[in-house]
């Protein structure tokens, strides 16, 4: 889950597209990455592909493409952008088509899409320049979507984690705090910051927020797979992430070995504003 950084931490509070280490660093581990990572519900996918005008469909910050290819299945002809070339490597291999850059500095090459999504992701985007770009390049009555895995810990696995992160990166900026806290209260500011920078730059109609609830059931061994995916988590010296895995590990084996986690996919998305 994406953790919040502290206030007087560096870059401001709830700007996570200013830690460009952090928001480059999942490539470290592309494979584990696209094989630990939960895929997004087939009803948001189908609503956002149902409304379009046709099937061009940009994903910004794709990473390995987990769901470029959920909407290509759809029907749904995609290009990724990522910053990270270690993972559009293998978003390539795996059937996506990439372009390595920042979204806020790539070039469309006079191209417009149907739809622009962002996918885990639009949390490291500047929400302004990124909202103008994804404006630029839509072409009218095309949707833009932010989307987000809204996960509840148990609170004994949240407790642990928060602890173990603590002792192992006491000068890190990221709230390891927010992971014993209610979901929707963490990720709250980056949906509202998402809207805003719609509103900012206008030329889309006002936005909405879908929300789309499920649960996954993980194991020890599989939501320890995850961890080392997460954001405050990828640039860790393998025996420092070792004993958090371990400290966090203990916690589950105390549960019985596995759990099942409460996710909401919660999306900010607008319609681009013009006749079709």
């Amino acid at each position: 889950m994406p953790t919040i950084p502290s206030e007087g931490s560096g870059p401001p509070a709830n700007e996570p597209h200013e830690y460009r280490q952090a928001a480059e660093s999942f490539g470290s581990d592309a494979e584990r990455y696209d094989r630990a990572r939960p895929r997004y519900p087939e009803a948001l996918v189908e609503r956002i592909v149902s409304g379009n005008p046709g099937t061009g469909l940009l994903d910004v910050g794709c990473g390995t493409g987990i769901a470029a290819r959920q909407f290509q299945a759809a029907g749904c002809t995609v290009l990724g952008v990522d910053p990270d070339p270690r993972m559009a490597d293998v978003a390539r291999r795996l059937g996506t088509e990439v372009e390595v850059a920042r979204f806020e500095a790539w070039d469309p090459a006079g191209r417009d899409f149907d739809a622009v999504v962002a996918a885990q992701s639009w949390h490291w985007v500047d929400p302004v320049v990124g909202a103008a770009v994804a404006q630029r390049v839509l072409r009218p009555r095309g949707r833009f979507a932010a989307f987000w895995h809204v996960l509840q810990l148990p609170a004994e696995v949240g407790k642990a984690t928060a602890a173990a992160c603590r002792r192992a990166m006491p000068d890190s900026p990221f709230d390891f705090e927010a992971m014993t806290r209610p979901a929707v209260d963490v990720y709250r500011p980056m949906l509202a910051k998402a809207a805003d920078g719609i509103r900012e730059v206008g030329g889309f109609d006002e936005p909405e927020e879908w929300t789309f609830t499920w649960e996954w059931s993980y194991t020890r061994d599989a939501w320890l797979d995850v961890m080392p995916t997460q954001g405050a988590l990828t640039r860790l010296p393998a025996d420092t992430l070792a004993s958090v895995l371990e400290e966090v590990g203990t916690a589950i084996d105390a549960m019985g070995g596995r759990f099942t986690m409460p996710y909401t996919t919660v999306a900010v998305t607008a319609v681009r504003a013009g006749a079709a």
